[in-house]
């Protein structure tokens, strides 16, 4: 029932997150709620499945319950079809082991390519918040006739450090170098002030897959990374090339949201993300119905606002009640309450929690279910908080699951 290249997509989802922590704690890094209504991995998928994909592996590994129990509820396709999302933990096919690396990991899930036989393979991480038609990318990297396509997204050469950095060859697409967390990146040809940076979304001639997997895997002396070891092996044998990221076009999308891609990997990126969301004319527009980030939302009334409390420039979900309450610059997942004279702002609260009243919260993020007491204070005093609660490199205060701030 497939029209054109069969792709399988396998996404990398066993990340624990450590640097999230406390967000990390209770939950995989790809199952970290996003946006009041949904989780991490939603947009890698919502990418997918919106491109035409519909055979995608999700690869877990640690604390993955709330990640697999996400993906079979929410991400059920048509068995009529042979369509499938499906959750694969690690299995220890070939041993008493855990995954050891990204590449280990689809290594040791051989079987689902094995499988499916598809002609090409499309390997995506999870934890990015981004639009993409990622069919647009499997038509370059067939235009190329190369082994590997990397997603490469230009962002300025001074902040280039902090990623897996792609130099191109003469040709302007063939990768000369993949250069992890380089010290000095290359510029890119005509642009010297800006370098390709990896955004972890590799597309594979499946053949050429399995062929550097089981090499790398017979080498000792490989961490068995994608990004580490597999991509330099294919750009060292002249066989890789980069997608300009520039160059997709996502239905819908605005002049100021069009190429957004953020690695929320820490709790300033994943805080600063969500301030994203909610200017007049946001950053990233989670709006576009055209290209929608799907989810699965409660059964909840619409959000109430009583006793003269109110939001602005924020995001409020279902079942939320904010009474008497003032809100601004804060995205509010579902089912939270804000009591009357309390005070939000640059806050992110996930579904669940309860803000007491006239409490005062500045530059915050409450996990799921804390309870915040009548009068508590948080973002006010930063060193007091940092003797309580965990504070960013940016002073952004978290309290995590459950957490019951103290007054």
């Amino acid at each position: 029932m497939e029209s054109g290249p069969h792709v399988l997509g396998i996404v990398l989802a066993g990340g624990a997150g450590k640097r999230l922590m406390p967000l990390t704690a209770d939950r995989a890094k790809p199952a970290v709620p996003f946006g009041g209504a949904y989780r991490l991995i939603d947009f890698v998928l919502s990418n997918l499945i919106n491109s035409g994909f519909r055979r995608v592996a999700v690869l877990t590994q640690y604390k993955s319950h709330s990640l697999d129990r996400h993906i079979t509820t929410t991400w059920r396709m048509s068995p009529l079809l042979g369509d499938y999302v499906t959750a694969v933990p690690a299995q220890q096919r070939l041993g008493p082991r855990w995954f050891t690396g990204s590449a280990d990991a689809i290594y040791q899930s051989l079987n689902l390519i094995n499988d499916e036989k598809p002609d090409y393979v499309a390997v995506f991480g999870a934890d990015h918040v981004y639009r993409m038609d990622p069919m647009q990318m499997v038509q370059a990297h067939i235009d190329s006739g190369s082994a590997v396509t990397v997603a490469g997204i230009r962002q300025p050469r001074a902040l280039a450090h902090q990623f897996g950095v792609i130099e191109v060859g003469s040709t302007g697409t063939s990768i000369k170098r993949f250069l992890e967390k380089p010290a000095d990146p290359p510029g890119i040809f005509g642009a010297e002030d800006e370098s390709y940076v990896s955004m972890g979304i590799y597309l594979f001639a499946t053949d050429a897959l399995i062929e550097a997997l089981r090499a790398d895997a017979a080498d000792e002396g490989s961490v068995h990374d994608m990004g580490g070891n597999i991509i330099p092996m294919l750009v060292e044998q002249g066989r890789a090339s980069v997608y300009d990221f520039a160059d997709n076009v996502v239905p819908g999308a605005t002049d100021r949201d069009r190429g957004y891609w953020r690695d929320v990997g820490t709790l300033d990126a994943y805080h600063d993300a969500h301030m994203d969301l909610v200017s007049v004319h946001p950053i990233f527009n989670l709006y576009n119905r055209k290209w929608p980030i799907l989810t699965n939302h409660p059964a909840l009334p619409p959000a109430k606002f009583v006793e003269g409390g109110n939001a602005h420039e924020s995001m409020v979900g279902t079942g939320s009640i904010v009474s008497g309450a003032h809100v601004r610059s804060s995205v509010l997942a579902f089912d939270v309450q804000v009591q009357g004279g309390a005070s939000l702002e640059g806050t992110v609260v996930m579904p669940g929690t309860r803000i007491g009243r006239n409490a005062v919260i500045r530059n915050a993020i409450l996990d799921k279910n804390v309870i915040v007491p009548e009068g508590a204070r948080i973002g006010v005093d930063v060193e007091r908080d940092r003797e309580l609660y965990t504070v960013s490199d940016k002073g952004v205060v978290v309290l995590g699951k459950g957490v019951v701030a103290v007054v």
